[in-house]
């Protein structure tokens, strides 16, 4: 079959490539010259584990390439999916001028039927606006179809080789068979390919992040109970993920969601509801919610060390949203490195991946380590925002060494409280009791 992927972003590069990969001719086109180039030299422009190889093997076979052409790629393909950005507006919706704009290149392009898929995150109606684009530029057949992503940062390829489900939103059965067949390699195990009508498909994108992204902020809520109850979150996240209607996913209290996804889709659908005048009272509140937790770190520190931290010096560990991933967007670093500048404090951070893109946010504010325990040299504290494996375990006994004191906040809860008081920590995780060292 021969693709053409529309955007060369996170979401068309995973297409691309694990499309290639089953034996499909496919074409990835973007309008940054700069960035075909760098992956026609086999560079890719951010960090996603086994990306970067899948590319080059499937570059080298000759079953992918890269081009700023949209009118070629288009009409060397019988399949184009559109995986452009929807970035969010000034009001919070998401933006669809260049998924629109994809669609009208793919209408001037065609020189006869195509299947033109939204792979993009899109509102529901979206892809009628995407037909209505396309059929004002052609007189040529075209079946348009809605198929979301659900790839999780970190974990693309996998998710994309055994996804947990394939929807497919279809205008008639025709497309969806060409796209059972598609998907056929990735779903041999028995997962479920759902065929639906375009605007469900739509909806249930925006239904999955939102309800993943309330638990998130439920979850936190209940950590903050427990902070002020004396209850432990951990023994409280067992108790109710035991439940088999619940689940445990998603139920780990932590600085709040981040990323590209969760952040920009919660508020676009809750302007989408506003928008319908349905009441999205919930998705505000887990907003909210969210919010707040991101100052979770920043007012642990305030509270145990004042509002004046000038003279002060801080380490921290993890500065992406999440782990196996170089995305800073909407990070809770950012909110904690932030405020603790505001008021006098010297930063220094460690990430695995995301420290080139600190430094295009953060500039010289803040002093980068490529060593995490280079980091601590003197340090009034160490903060953790992101579960990085190599924080898990660390050298207990050399951080307590290198800190000027032994103080810990810990945002991903990576450690037994108990614990920590035995090495002589004094540390603070969300939802559990503080530990400091018994005296003597």
């Amino acid at each position: 079959m021969r693709i053409a992927v529309l955007g060369s972003g996170y979401v068309g590069l995973t297409t691309g490539a694990c499309l290639a990969e089953t034996g499909n001719d496919v074409v990835c086109a973007d309008v940054v010259q700069e960035k075909v180039d760098a992956l026609n030299r086999g560079e890719v422009p951010f960090f996603e584990p086994g990306l970067a190889a899948l590319l080059a093997e499937n570059v080298a076979a000759g079953r992918l390439t890269f081009t700023t052409d949209n009118a070629m790629a288009v009409r060397e393909s019988y399949i184009v999916f559109i995986t452009v950005g929807t970035p969010q507006g000034d009001d919070g919706s998401a933006d669809l001028q260049h998924v629109l704009a994809a669609a009208r290149d793919v209408g001037r392009a065609m020189d006869g039927e195509r299947i033109v898929v939204t792979k993009s995150t899109v509102p529901v109606g979206t892809t009628r606006m995407v037909r209505e684009a396309i059929e004002a530029e052609t007189d040529h057949p075209v079946h348009v179809c809605c198929n979301p992503e659900f790839l999780k940062e970190g974990a693309a390829i996998s998710d994309f080789k055994r996804p947990d489900r394939v929807v497919l939103g279809v205008d008639d059965f025709g497309a969806a068979a060409v796209l059972r067949g598609l998907y056929a390699p990735f779903v041999r195990t028995g997962r479920e390919v759902l065929v639906m009508d375009t605007a469900s498909a739509e909806v249930t994108k925006y239904a999955a992040n939102a309800m993943l992204a309330t638990r998130i902020s439920f979850m936190n809520m209940i950590a903050r109970l427990c902070e002020r109850s004396g209850a432990d979150v951990d023994m409280v996240r067992q108790g109710v993920g035991s439940d088999a209607r619940i689940g445990p996913t998603y139920l780990f209290p932590g600085l709040g969601y981040g990323g590209s996804c969760f952040p920009k889709d919660v508020t676009a659908l809750a302007r989408t509801l506003n928008a319908m005048e349905v009441d999205a009272s919930i998705l505000e509140a887990v907003e909210r919610v969210n919010e707040k937790q991101k100052r979770l770190l920043l007012e642990m520190v305030v509270e145990r060390f004042g509002e004046d931290l000038r003279g002060r010096v801080f380490a921290v560990w993890g500065l992406a949203f999440k782990p196996d991933t170089d995305d800073m967007r909407e990070a809770p670093s950012l909110v904690t490195i932030r405020g603790l500048l505001a008021r006098g404090a010297r930063v220094v951070a460690h990430d695995p991946a995301a420290l080139e893109a600190a430094r295009r946010i953060l500039g010289s504010d803040i002093d980068y380590c490529e060593r995490n325990y280079d980091a601590l040299a003197g340090a009034d504290a160490l903060l953790i925002h992101t579960e990085w494996h190599p924080y898990r375990h660390p050298d207990f006994a050399r951080i307590r060494t290198a800190l000027a004191s032994a103080v810990v906040f810990d945002g991903r809860n990576l450690y037994a409280p108990g614990v920590m008081r035995e090495l002589g920590f004094e540390y603070y995780s969300v939802g559990r009791r503080p530990a400091r060292p018994v005296a003597g």
